[in-house]
């Protein structure tokens, strides 16, 4: 993995080269740089990444993605005109990012109140010009066979999202003198709503995972590409390798592993990173530090990219060729790899 800090920035869209096919290729228009695998997507901070594009109330969500993590993505995978999907879209940081950058948009969110958010982030969207075909639908991204038009199987170009994972949500916080620290927007909806992947363990987390990625598969098309973000958490001190779990779930779904790259959570400056730190994640490792674990702030996602078989297989063939899974294929007699594994700790 090479880092070069003169790697464009791809928080501005105009900076973007819309052909890339290769995230390991330069996605600027300036002078060419070495091919590299670690996209600079925090030279601007978030709030100035979103102003303008979001309703105010988006930054309550506990868990935005980075709109440059999704620039870089879509100007990667993905040409002008194709149809993106994000089957946990949130606020629709996935479908917003996607309009300005020429490309239609679909997605589902579990809860309600990010649902109608999401809406009202694609309707500013269409205010600010952008007359192009995006959806939100309300709903558990298991099933999303039963949430998603089946006019859409096969039509997707690109999946791109991120799961819930540990404790590394945002949120806010207040001090007062006499009441401690305060902490808002730092939680999922309903703790106790098992339905919500946020509140339950990593073993099923990962299984609704799997489940997501699998009727995802269906709806991709031949050769379309998954983006997924995330980071590794420790759980009571133990370190979660959530990003190698999730290319287990990719596989299972039927999808091909392809790259594995880092989206940068702090700003390169003269050969430095500087860090963009929730504080809850400072909290974190000052309390692990104090404890006496060495450990220190996580400053970049883990970027996960699969791709669909370019065609399906027979059985015969594939007898012949297991370098490729079956296009879309289900997990094997319905077994659930996940459940009973590992199922410490919220996965919130």
């Amino acid at each position: 993995m090479t880092l070069d800090p003169t790697t464009p920035d791809t928080t501005n869209p105009a900076t973007l080269d819309p052909g890339t096919v290769d995230s390991s290729a330069a996605t600027g228009t300036g002078p060419a740089v070495v091919p590299v695998s670690v996209w600079a997507t925090a030279q601007n901070a978030p709030t100035v990444q979103r102003r303008g594009r979001y309703h105010p109330d988006s930054v309550k969500h506990p868990a935005k993605m980075f709109p440059a993590i999704v620039q870089h993505a879509v100007a990667t995978y993905t040409r002008p005109g194709d149809l993106v999907l994000d089957p946990m879209c949130g606020i629709g940081t996935t479908l917003v990012e996607a309009l300005h950058l020429g490309r239609r948009a679909v997605g589902v969110e579990y809860e309600t109140r990010w649902a109608e958010l999401a809406r009202a982030n694609i309707g500013l969207a269409g205010e600010a010009g952008i007359d192009l075909d995006a959806a939100v639908y309300t709903g558990d991204a298991r099933k999303l066979p039963t949430l998603l038009p089946k006019e859409l199987r096969g039509r997707v170009d690109m999946v791109i999202t991120s799961p819930p994972y540990g404790d590394s949500v945002h949120g806010h916080v207040r001090v007062r003198a006499g009441q401690g620290v305060r902490k808002s927007n730092h939680r999922y909806g309903a703790v106790l709503d098992r339905g919500n992947l946020a509140n339950v363990g990593l073993g099923r987390l990962l299984s609704g995972f799997t489940r997501i990625l699998t009727g995802a598969a269906e709806y991709l098309a031949p050769g379309g590409h998954v983006v997924i973000t995330a980071r590794p958490w420790r759980q009571h001190a133990e370190l979660v390798n959530l990003p190698a779990h999730l290319i287990t779930c990719g596989t299972l779904a039927g999808l091909v592993p392809v790259e594995r790259c880092v989206a940068l959570l702090g700003r390169l400056s003269e050969g430095d990173l500087v860090a963009r730190s929730s504080f809850f994640q400072r909290d974190f490792i000052v309390k692990q530090r104090a404890a006496g674990l060495p450990m220190h702030l996580i400053a970049h996602e883990d970027v996960v990219i699969l791709r669909k078989p370019a065609r399906c297989r027979s059985s015969l063939e594939l007898k012949g060729f297991q370098d490729e899974p079956k296009c879309g294929s289900p997990l094997l007699s319905g077994v659930d790899p996940w459940v009973g594994k590992d199922s410490g700790g919220k996965a919130a």
